[in-house]
């Protein structure tokens, strides 16, 4: 039987996830009301993932300082007074600065679950407990898009950030209250440099390493860099539904949950190689069939579909990155998470010079063939190899 706290830790991934994907149903409102472009507006989601990058490679160590509850408390906290201001700010940049804040508040959330869901579960239970809380990141996700549009349909965008920061403060005191006295808690000490810079010469010889970092590089980039201009493209269509527009987005999130009910019964029937492929084809065809504009309802279906190719490559990725190191795991899987949404910093601004210079169907149909080819490339040049410190 799993520890009651899981439940309380997969409602912490679960608020946080909420916020990632908030702003891009209403953008062109956001657009609006502060005077730039779409393009320009699609800069708060780079915002928000490039901090959440940034943070990465020093979340083990701040855990280790602080304790892993204590810091997720802490930066829950962080999300939501920043999604709070958010909604009352008064000009683009001030809107930048908040979402900046939320960026670092989301990002040390999720990598935290996972490491304080491994101390609490043994290995014999632990791949369920994960699965938890990965179902609470999922659900965040596909909610987080879809409610962001029925609120923005009546609340504004602003109301958008005010529930959903509220909501993660909410989770803060939840995961306070579940975890008050635990000795868990405690901080684990200072951390040893040595030992951390012995982590990361391991992760580099691997051979896999510049690969697989640089395959969630351009699967951020290239798939979920486009999450910005879907409802704008719907915008353009007469289709000024911010509800549609969620729903349309959250359907990615549903190809999500399509793919774990489908993995046991897929990986022993292609293997590790076969989902890297098929992954990359199914979320290109995708890709290409949004480029032509079909109605909304296509479209809804289309990215459910690429939800799924999505996660059968990155899934396939996230094996190898944390194959890496045996020691450094911690870490390898922080500079994974660093790499994707580095990816999804640059993405929003390469397709909105792509758009802006070749305009949209050109710029979908090249990410779509960047896309087919990364499968194939990732399949080939990734290998199973044991981590230089499997034998310490």
């Amino acid at each position: 039987m799993l520890p009651p706290v899981i439940k309380i830790i997969a409602l912490a991934s679960f608020a946080a996830a909420l916020s990632q994907r908030a702003l891009d149903p209403v953008l062109p409102h956001v657009a609006d009301d502060m005077l730039v472009t779409v393009a320009v507006a699609a800069g708060l989601s780079s915002a928000l993932a490039f901090t959440f990058a940034s943070v990465q490679p020093v979340l083990g160590a701040a855990a280790d300082i602080f304790g892993k509850a204590r810091l997720m408390i802490v930066c829950l906290v962080l999300l939501g007074v920043a999604s709070i201001l958010g909604a009352l700010a008064t000009n683009y940049s001030l809107l930048l600065a908040t979402r900046v804040l939320a960026g670092i508040g989301a990002g040390g959330v999720f990598p935290v679950t996972l490491g304080l869901t491994s101390d609490l579960v043994g290995p014999e239970k632990r791949q369920i407990a994960i699965s938890r809380v990965l179902a609470g990141a999922m659900t965040g996700n596909l909610l987080g898009a879809s409610a962001s549009g029925v609120i923005g349909d009546f609340l504004g965008w602003r109301g958008v950030l005010a529930i959903l920061g509220s909501l993660a403060i909410i989770a803060s005191v939840a995961v306070w209250w579940g975890f008050r006295g635990a000795a868990i808690n405690k901080p684990a000490g200072t951390v040893n440099i040595r030992v951390l810079a012995k982590g990361y010469r391991t992760i580099f010889s691997n051979p896999n390493t510049l690969v697989v970092y640089a395959a969630v590089f351009v699967e951020g980039c290239f798939i979920l860099g486009l999450f910005p201009y879907v409802a704008s493209f719907l915008f353009e269509q007469g289709i000024t539904s911010l509800t549609i527009a969620g729903l349309v987005l959250g359907s990615f999130a549903f190809g999500g949950l399509f793919y774990t009910g489908t993995i046991s019964r897929m990986l022993p029937r292609l293997g590790i190689n076969g989902m890297m492929i098929w992954g990359g084809v199914v979320a290109a065809v995708q890709l290409s069939i949004v480029a032509f504009g079909p109605p909304w309802q296509a479209q809804a279906l289309a990215l459910l579909f690429m939800g799924w190719g999505f996660y059968m490559l990155h899934g396939s990725l996230q094996i190898f990155s944390s194959e890496l190191s045996q020691e450094a795991r911690a870490s390898a899987m922080s500079l994974h998470a660093c790499c994707f949404f580095m990816g999804q910093t640059v993405g929003p601004i390469a397709y909105g010079f792509g758009i802006g210079h070749l305009g949209k169907m050109p710029t979908l149909l090249i990410a779509a063939a960047v896309v087919f080819m990364l499968g194939f490339a990732a399949a080939k040049f990734l290998q199973s190899t044991k981590p230089a410190d499997a034998n310490s």
